[in-house]
């Protein structure tokens, strides 16, 4: 009988298509897409090339320490330390989606610079020199920030801390806000996070003609059966609502990645005390090239915001 071909055929496409998906949006094929100076050729970064190529430089030719953690399931990870002082605050730092740490901090970075922090530039699991090969958009990433923190704790004997991301690493610092951080851990920095993993998906899938609904139904599919994951483990606007520490959101306004509406979104979410700061003109990731002295006196003054909060419980 005809309908009994059906079942399985049926069964194979939805599999088929799970699977385009997995590889479009989870999978790492990190030799791709790893090299720290490809700058993306849409209008808005190649109009601040040279600036990006030049503190790309500045960064990865400062001496560091590589160092390397074991995740919670097996994976070893891999980063950068950069020694200021003993005893200075420690800043986390976790890049972006399919993105490289010296890329998305070669900004950020001078901030950590210039008031005499240590750094610790993460390579996210599945990205740079750390194992793995699927990206789950925060939902392992967040425990992967735990495992940081801890290691960090041990070394050096829990120094004021704080956790920093840009696009996916901010919606891995956001989502490890909900976890019982340790005690020494003072704040999240966000830059131009997504509220939920889905949502930005989503926003992708509709530019390609994808309907918004399928979009998502596919990734959640995709995730649970080749990548291991729930996407709804994603949610930062969810891990928000039970914020251990205070949060600092940094958006661009013209973001066509990630709509700046959705830090509007996670700052009336947000049960910790937060801020949000939004930049005009800006793209996904760029807020500090287009206002560098605005960008560091809202991180500056967050961070003493921060310290001032954690002086206050204690």
């Amino acid at each position: 009988m005809l309908w009994l071909w059906l079942i399985p055929a049926a069964a194979a496409l939805v599999l088929l298509a799970l699977w385009i998906v997995y590889r479009m949006a989870f999978y790492s094929d990190k030799g791709s897409w790893t090299d720290p100076y490809a700058i993306s050729p849409e209008g808005e970064y190649q109009a601040r090339r040279e600036e990006m190529l030049d503190l790309i430089s500045q960064l990865e030719h400062r001496p560091f320490v590589p160092v390397s953690v074991t995740s919670h399931d097996g994976l070893q990870l891999t980063g950068r330390y950069y020694h200021a002082a003993d005893g200075a605050p420690l800043d986390i730092a976790f890049h972006g989606y399919r993105g490289h740490a010296f890329r998305d901090f070669c900004g950020g970075s001078c901030i950590s610079f210039a008031l005499g922090h240590n750094l610790l530039l993460v390579d996210q699991r599945a990205h740079g020199n750390s194992d793995g090969r699927t990206i789950s958009f925060g939902a392992k990433e967040r425990l992967d920030a735990l495992t940081w923190i801890r290691w960090a704790n041990d070394r050096f004997g829990c120094p004021e801390t704080a956790l920093f991301g840009v696009s996916m690493g901010a919606g891995t610092v956001l989502l490890a806000s909900a976890l019982e951080l340790p005690e020494n851990v003072t704040c999240v920095v966000a830059d131009c996070s997504y509220s939920r993993a889905e949502d930005v998906i989503a926003v992708v899938g509709q530019k390609k003609g994808v309907p918004g609904w399928l979009t998502r139904l596919l990734a959640h599919g995709a995730a649970r059966v080749f990548g291991g994951f729930r996407l709804s483990d994603a949610d930062a606007v969810e891990a928000l609502r039970h914020a251990k520490v205070p949060v600092l959101l940094l958006h661009g306004e013209a973001d066509r990645l990630v709509p700046c509406e959705m830090s509007a979104v996670l700052e009336a979410a947000c049960a910790a005390p937060v801020k949000r700061y939004t930049f005009p003109g800006a793209g996904h990731g760029l807020s500090f090239l287009v206002d560098r002295e605005r960008y560091t006196r809202a991180v500056t003054d967050f961070l003493t915001f921060a310290r001032a909060e954690k002086e206050r419980k204690s």
